[in-house]
């Protein structure tokens, strides 16, 4: 049975680039990174002007302190910097704030600060659900929710047999206290880069997928809004027949 989704219910965006457009335009990684900062500032306003409900973007991976410490420590400030700026807005707007990952693990106190007044102040908001993947691993993720299945079985709560699919989902970052996300039906990769690198990878089983070589600083509302919109011309059929 073929289903045609107009606008895509959740949109993820691994944002890659900014360290090529930097080197491409002979500017520092950080300057980069703050230029990639206001194009996400443009895609959240886009994302919620479309009434897409969940838009969740690759800020920061587990991957990524192997970094160099002043490239990370910039990032963070660069977060602490969007959250100052940007929350009375994101509030206003009836944005809800989420986060994808264990930001309390080794994220700098500042950011943990921020992160935790931006959930705070958005918790009732339930308008464009913006989920944050920080300190984000899907692999990581994986294992953490076979982990916590596992501990309910030994303390009785479950019996390994009561596993499912659907069990598992739960325990994932996408599926906590705060309700599940549901699956992204598009991911959007930018630079042209095209693979996943430990994004959503339970999540992403029947995701559609749209790649371009844009640079992410240079990704624009427009761009996005024709990738959506070309999306909506595909015919799903989530494993079933033509």
């Amino acid at each position: 049975m073929e289903e045609s989704i107009k606008t895509p219910r959740h949109v993820a965006v691994i944002m890659d680039g900014n360290g090529r457009w930097a080197k491409k335009n002979g500017v520092s990684r950080l300057t980069g990174h703050n230029q990639g900062m206001l194009a996400m500032k443009e895609i959240i306003k886009k994302a919620d002007v479309m009434g897409i409900k969940y838009l969740t973007v690759y800020a920061f991976s587990t991957e990524n302190w192997k970094r160099s410490q002043e490239e990370v420590g910039g990032i963070f400030n660069l977060l602490v910097k969007f959250v100052g700026s940007e929350l009375a807005e994101l509030d206003e707007n009836n944005v809800k704030v989420h986060i994808l990952g264990d930001y309390h693990e080794k994220v700098p106190a500042a950011a943990v600060a921020s992160i935790d007044k931006a959930l705070e102040t958005t918790y009732d908001n339930d308008g464009l659900q913006f989920n944050i993947a920080l300190n984000y691993g899907s692999r990581a993720e994986i294992t953490r929710a076979a982990e916590r299945l596992c501990r309910k079985v030994e303390e009785g709560i479950i019996k390994a047999g009561d596993v499912t699919e659907e069990l598992l989902s739960r325990e994932l970052f996408t599926g906590d206290e705060n309700g599940n996300i549901p699956d992204p039906d598009l991911i959007i990769r930018t630079s042209g880069e095209e693979r996943l690198s430990n994004f959503l990878l339970w999540q992403a089983a029947y995701s559609e997928f749209a790649f371009t070589q844009t640079l992410w600083p240079d990704f624009t509302p427009e761009e996005f809004e024709d990738i959506v919109k070309e999306f909506s011309s595909r015919g799903r059929r989530f494993g079933g027949r033509n």
